[in-house]
């Protein structure tokens, strides 16, 4: 059986205690459940700071940690099960049981209800938060601060367009690993938006290719609609129309809007042809 590493807690001394048939002699962890208390918590590839970032999680997101050793956690999201190691000190013991999400890009945290007080924290799209009242100007937040009501909506009270929502994000910069608006890559702009719409999604291009939609015809472009997925190898865009692609990518370094057919003969060069294209249900 093919262990995944990115979606699977498992390393020759330690593994999940779920995973003990593929485990071998690694002793088994039931693993500690924790909340991501920053408001971007970035998962590294190795328990060092200039180490590959992976992915993120927002404010409010639970992850189960297996090991710590010298201020790092290795841990798994709960939310698409992507392993990787996070700074210890950006985790609390939780839970806070939110009630609300972030629905905009950006917003901020306050110390006080009042947009002129310091220091505002910044939080990002779909970070989650516990609400205890709220007025028509600010939200009061168990954690002591406050936030913009209007920027906040309550759990499950999800966006109709999930293109439009990506369409926000048009020119944020490129960040491997990143998922947020300071920053983000091909599968998280897909991830971000669609999970902004309640619908779940895998953290790479790779795996949404594999989990998300049914197959259209990649050799046809002609019937192509708004939220179709176009997939390459390690690559993923969003259709905003029959013939635009919104895509975060490395060639303009950010979120970019461009003639499909032109991102076609581009990354023809470098990644080879279109391997699929997804329509989601």
């Amino acid at each position: 059986m093919t262990i995944d590493p990115r979606l699977n807690a498992i390393r020759p001394d330690i593994a999940d205690a779920r995973l003990a048939a593929a485990a071998g002699d690694a002793r088994l962890v039931e693993g500690v459940l924790k909340e991501v208390a920053v408001p971007l918590l970035s998962l590294h590839r190795e328990p060092r700071f200039d180490a590959r970032l992976d992915t993120q999680a927002l404010m409010g997101e639970r992850v189960r940690v297996f090991d710590t050793r010298e201020g790092w956690a290795w841990l798994q999201l709960e939310s698409d099960f992507y392993v990787g190691y996070a700074a210890l000190d950006d985790l609390s013991d939780g839970p806070s049981a939110p009630t609300h999400r972030v629905a905009v890009p950006s917003t901020f945290m306050f110390p006080a209800p009042d947009i002129k007080s310091q220091p505002a924290v910044t939080l990002t799209l779909n970070a989650k938060l516990r609400v205890l009242r709220q007025d028509e100007r600010f939200a009061h937040l168990a954690n002591g601060r406050f936030a913009v009501a209007r920027h906040l909506k309550p759990l499950g009270e999800d966006e109709a367009d999930f293109v439009a929502v990506a369409e926000s994000y048009l020119h944020v910069p490129y960040l491997w690993g990143g998922k947020s608006v300071l920053g983000l890559d091909c599968s998280g702009l897909v991830q971000l938006s669609l999970q902004a719409a309640g619908k779940a999604s895998p953290r790479d291009s790779d795996m949404q290719e594999k989990a998300l939609g049914q197959n259209l015809p990649k050799d046809d472009l002609d019937g192509l609609r708004r939220g179709d997925l176009v997939f390459w190898d390690g690559h993923v865009g969003i259709m905003r129309d029959a013939r635009t692609l919104l895509h975060a990518n490395g060639h303009f370094m950010q979120v970019t809007s461009e003639p499909l057919k032109d991102a076609i003969e581009r990354i023809a060069a470098r990644s080879g042809k279109i391997t699929s294209i997804k329509r989601l249900s």
